[in-house]
């Protein structure tokens, strides 16, 4: 029997005489014309335009917090003012705004607004230190931050440095504006016939959101018009719709719209359908279930930990939930038990899969969700969007696998990024010279095209969804004058999905503790970034190059084989 090397140095023989196939997997459903030669908000408002068949005065946008509904009307007026009055303050074409916000109708307001001016928003979690924000704003070059009062503490530094703050007001509008801030209000009140009307390729970056992609620190990534338009039409576009959103539905959105899912895959193409978006400006169980009762919600995305919230929940009978047709999952593979256990609290509701990742939006979803729907399986992410090309790849040949063969998961379109920014070395490392998007997740197509994903190759830590770059938190863990060397890992959690720890060699003499550790790091990051354990140990395993094993250190967590100081688990 061939031992892996052996086997691996026969594949590669063999390809050197060999041409080499490509097993290439398609949509099941067709190709469809996507125009996407046009810029974002007027693909986004075409049927609302000019000669488009929508209705502008159907809600867009409803605020849970505050009762207050936007038409589709509204909402075009709302964004074009805020870009006329962001244009009179100095923000230009290509210029960077960042937005700081939690859900509101000013995220959607100010995002569409730099959208019409040709600027670039990069969005950030509100929650984040100031340390985090200063990070991202000083690489993306924000000239401008939209945000509300009581982030406005974290911007001191910005604003000393000429960086315009913008500040929504309070629902209540209790608190006065902090000095040197502008009052978002203000902005709504310009003349939207004074737009600007620049000319916007398509190729030019709408937005740039931070990732980690598959290794390393988060970087900026590079959406264009292009693949924004793409990735909404790939979903809700055609005859059959991969995703069947209509004029009467009402979708509960209280993801982060900071977070692509949310924004591209729920807000943008809701828009683009005519249908209503309930904005929720966080989860809170009962909260959310009294308002699909009160508003008739018909479509309810989710990440996994908001599944098992539901699943766990006693009080759902005392809501009415019939209204629901379509809950879809995404941020994070779903287990097939917990899938079929949410079908029981909503008993009139679809349940699917989405995958995709910030680099190559959408990859994959459910065709449960289309308008004619296909048989689907419990487990599956779907199957792969259309007008896009995967593939399947052996992890140390990049040989091509045909089905019920698990590999790595590459993606090709024009839905994908235009690159990281300031970082070609990283973006040639994730998307190859043929275009395809290798994308760190490891998992096989079946024979009915479903997509499993079975592992990661990427290092990248999913907590509850969001992104957590073990990068990061060893740079701060080895920037602490008691620790030596560090890496972090991630540990399976039954709410979380995953969870950051941290195995830890201390200086010689050092009396350092885990909530030493603990507290260093909760200083400078936001929540879900924390490290939940600290393992103390002799040394890091590395590779020859200097490359951390993780591999190692994710067995001794398996397998209980810590030869470990301290053990605490600290909870948040």
């Amino acid at each position: 029997m061939l031992s892996r090397q052996q086997e691996t140095l026969f594949l590669t023989k063999k390809l050197d005489q060999e041409p080499r196939q490509d097993f290439i997997f398609r949509s099941k459903l067709p190709d469809i014309f996507i125009p996407n030669h046009l810029p974002l908000t007027d693909y986004v408002f075409q049927r609302f335009s000019g000669n488009g068949d929508g209705d502008s005065t159907a809600t867009c946008l409803i605020d849970s917090a505050t009762g207050r509904i936007f038409t589709y009307a509204d909402v075009q007026i709302n964004s074009q003012r805020v870009a006329v009055s962001i244009h009179r303050l100095g923000i230009r074409q290509r210029d960077t705004v960042m937005l700081l916000l939690p859900n509101s109708p000013e995220f959607a307001f100010s995002f569409l607004a730099v959208a019409y001016l040709g600027a670039v928003t990069t969005t950030a979690n509100p929650l984040y230190t100031q340390a985090e924000i200063a990070r991202q704003a000083n690489a993306s070059n924000a000239k401008m931050i939209i945000t509300k009062q009581c982030y406005v503490d974290k911007l001191i530094n910005f604003q000393n440095d000429g960086v315009l703050i913008v500040c929504v007001d309070d629902e209540n509008g209790t608190v006065a504006l902090a000095d040197g801030c502008v009052s978002f209000t203000e902005l709504t009140q310009a003349d939207e016939t004074e737009l600007p009307k620049p000319e916007i390729s398509p190729d030019d970056t709408v937005a740039i959101p931070y990732s980690s992609g598959t290794t390393g620190l988060p970087k900026g990534v590079m959406i264009t018009h292009k693949s924004l338009v793409t990735s909404i039409a790939q979903k809700v576009e055609g005859e059959n719709p991969n995703l069947n959103f209509t004029g009467d539905d009402v979708i509960i959105c209280f993801l982060p719209m900071f977070h692509t899912y949310a924004f591209n895959a729920l807000i943008l193409s809701a828009m683009r359908t005519g249908a209503a978006v309930l904005i929720v400006p966080r989860f809170e169980l009962n909260l959310v279930m009294e308002l699909i009762q009160r508003y008739k919600v018909t479509v309810v995305p989710v990440a996994p930990p908001v599944v098992l919230a539901f699943v766990k929940s006693q009080e759902t009978e005392r809501y009415d939930l019939s209204s629901v047709r379509m809950m879809i999952s995404g941020a994070a593979t779903l287990r097939k038990e917990l899938e079929e256990a949410v079908l029981l609290k909503f008993p009139n509701a679809i349940f699917g899969q989405g995958y995709g990742m910030t680099e190559s939006a959408t990859v994959a979803k459910s065709l449960s969700f289309a308008k004619n729907p296909f048989k689907t399986k419990s487990g599956a992410c779907g199957t792969v969007i259309r007008n896009a090309d995967m593939k399947v790849v052996d992890t140390i040949t990049g040989v091509s696998l045909p089905r019920n063969k698990a590999g790595e998961i590459c993606i090709r379109g024009d839905q994908l990024m235009k690159g990281y920014l300031n970082d070609p070395e990283a973006t040639a490392t994730t998307i190859d010279k043929d275009g395809w998007l290798h994308t760190g997740d490891i998992g096989y197509v079946d024979d009915d095209d479903e997509i499993f994903i079975v592992d990661r190759l990427k290092e990248l830590i999913k907590f509850k969804g969001y992104q957590v770059a073990p990068a990061e938190l060893e740079a701060l863990l080895i920037s602490h004058p008691c620790i030596e060397d560090a890496a972090v890992v991630a540990m399976k959690d039954e709410v979380a999905g995953e969870v950051p720890v941290a195995f830890v060699v201390s200086s010689e003499g050092s009396q350092l503790t885990e909530d030493d550790v603990t507290s260093y790091i909760c200083k400078q990051v936001v929540h879900y970034k924390r490290v939940k354990m600290v393992f103390f140990t002799d040394s890091i395993p590395k590779a020859p190059s200097g490359k951390i094993l993780r591999k190692d250190l994710r067995a001794r967590l398996a397998n209980g084989l810590m030869n470990l100081i301290a053990c605490i688990r600290v909870w948040i």
